[in-house]
């Protein structure tokens, strides 16, 4: 099968006829089923959990995250989201309704809103380090402050705390780290391992995701191959992705990201329905 859950609304509306270019896309490339996966800051049930994680002071980082949580957030609530998939679904019974949920220090308030929602998956993804949003390019300079093996530690930590509170289906996008071109000069391999024990022993998967290859200077699909090397041999199950923010973006690069799963000995990917998963042959 060829799959696709990893895509957000969030450029545009909860209008039928602008989502409807999702499942164009999709089937211009062939795709079986996607699965949209909400970013948390779509909805104002995660909103108190920002303005406690995220650095907000008057430092070029607080300014700017500051304006971010003001510009195109917190906008439909979760039963919106729901009601909006429902018609989804009505046109194409097969889309998946998931969420994208930012790596929050207060795992159990997150446990709290998401309980009473029937997900068909969750993506637990590290978008912050230290209350930084590192992917974002206007506060880049950050990167500077810091020695890179820092990161990585910080990063590997940020895992193991999502993988512990055992609320997630897949790791998103992982070490996206690499975005921007920053690359180690040393030996990675206890973090690789550190982040493929977490996620094996919460039942993790991988997420296979093509937009770090399309979005970003990296110009490489997560994880990189070091990382999928160290998942392969700790047998963590895939999905592919593109992390489309726009409708002509889904399914982009889908079968990049199968000929380089299969790269590494992978033939099937997951499935999921209800928080149910199952083996599905790969591409």
């Amino acid at each position: 099968m060829k799959l696709d859950y990893h895509m957000h609304f969030e450029k545009g509306s909860y209008d039928e006829a602008w989502a409807e270019g999702f499942f164009e896309a999709a089937k211009r490339r062939g795709l079986d089923e996607i699965g949209i996966s909400e970013h948390s800051h779509t909805f104002p049930e995660f909103e108190a959990l920002y303005y406690h994680d995220l650095i907000l002071d008057d430092s070029f980082i607080g300014t700017f995250q500051k304006k971010w949580l003001k510009s195109n957030k917190f906008k439909y609530t979760l039963d919106d989201y729901f009601r909006f998939m429902e018609k989804l679904r009505r046109r194409h019974p097969s889309v998946k309704t998931g969420i994208e949920v930012c790596n929050f220090e207060e795992q159990d308030k997150v446990r709290d809103i998401l309980r009473d929602y029937p997900f068909d998956y969750i993506i637990g993804s590290v978008h912050f380090l230290r209350g930084w949003a590192y992917d974002s390019a206007e506060i880049k300079a950050e990167w500077n402050r810091h020695p890179l093996e820092e990161i990585y530690d910080w990063y590997a930590e940020e895992v193991e705390k999502l993988a512990a509170s055992g609320l997630y289906d897949v790791l998103g996008h992982p070490f996206n780290i690499r975005l921007f071109r920053y690359l180690p000069d040393f030996d990675v391999t206890p973090y690789l391992e550190r982040v493929a024990r977490a996620m094996a022993k919460a039942h993790m998967a991988v997420d296979v995701n093509t937009g770090t290859y399309y979005r970003y200077p990296i110009e490489e699909i997560s994880p990189y191959p070091d990382f999928m090397r160290v998942a392969a041999r700790c047998d963590l199950p895939i999905i592919t992705s593109s992390d489309a923010h726009k409708p002509e973006d889904c399914g982009a690069y889908n079968d990049e990201a199968v000929a380089y799963a299969r790269d590494f000995g992978y033939t099937h990917l997951l499935h999921f329905e209800q928080r149910k998963r199952t083996e599905v042959p790969l591409g």
